[in-house]
């Protein structure tokens, strides 16, 4: 079945069973009906540089690639769940994930300014959360969404907040050709500064795979 939101958003339901519902844990509230989300699938521009997001998954979100082509770049952002790029299927037309708007927010004294995104954002946790964010920060690339209360400007307020945002996604390998598309990222961390878990981390534990902030 298909089903198509007021916002455009299409969505494919599929009958499933319990194997695919991940037992880590759950989101606050109360159980869905539905057991899982196979994948998202996000239009790009046709010609847009679909290596280079793979590039930025991998090198920069240390998500891995599970396939690349031309058209067509799949992610893994967990045990069974994927994240796809894919070439706008009605050829040249005008994508855009963002809604970009100035909402007159001053930021602190020091602290560079940026413009709210009233776009979609995907939210992912990381397992190594210190890492990824030195790395997104060291390209130029965190960003603060001025709408939400929860602004991270650095490394501490990032770690201290257990999350922070980036916005352009860029091929690692050629920075100076800019965003390849733009779509907000909040970065979660699974764990506070003291290594207990945070407060809307899903699982039911920490993940083993998780580093410290500390270490």
């Amino acid at each position: 079945m298909e089903v198509i939101d007021p916002w455009g958003s299409r969505f494919v339901l599929v009958v499933g069973d319990t194997s695919e519902k991940d037992a880590r844990g759950l989101q606050d509230g109360g159980v869905s009906e539905g057991l899982a989300m196979r994948d998202l699938t996000i239009y790009v521009p046709c010609g847009a540089n679909i290596a280079g997001i793979a590039r930025f998954y991998d090198k920069v979100l240390a998500s891995p690639v599970l396939q690349c082509s031309n058209d067509l770049c799949q992610i893994s952002v967990g045990p069974k769940q994927t994240l796809t790029f894919q070439s706008h299927p009605e050829g040249k037309v005008s994508v855009s994930h963002a809604d970009i708007r100035d909402d007159g927010v001053v930021p602190p004294e020091g602290k560079p300014a940026f413009l709210s995104n009233y776009g979609p954002h995907v939210s992912m946790y990381t397992a190594d959360f210190k890492a990824t964010y030195e790395r997104v920060d060291s390209l130029g690339l965190a960003y603060v969404n001025p709408r939400f209360k929860r602004r991270a400007y650095s490394m501490e307020e990032a770690l201290d907040q257990c999350m922070f945002r980036c916005f352009d996604i860029v091929d690692p390998d050629d920075i100076e050709a800019g965003p390849i598309i733009k779509l907000e990222h909040e970065i979660r961390s699974c764990v506070k500064p003291n290594g207990s878990k945070y407060k809307s981390c899903p699982f039911d534990a920490i993940p083993e795979a998780v580093v410290l902030p500390s270490a």
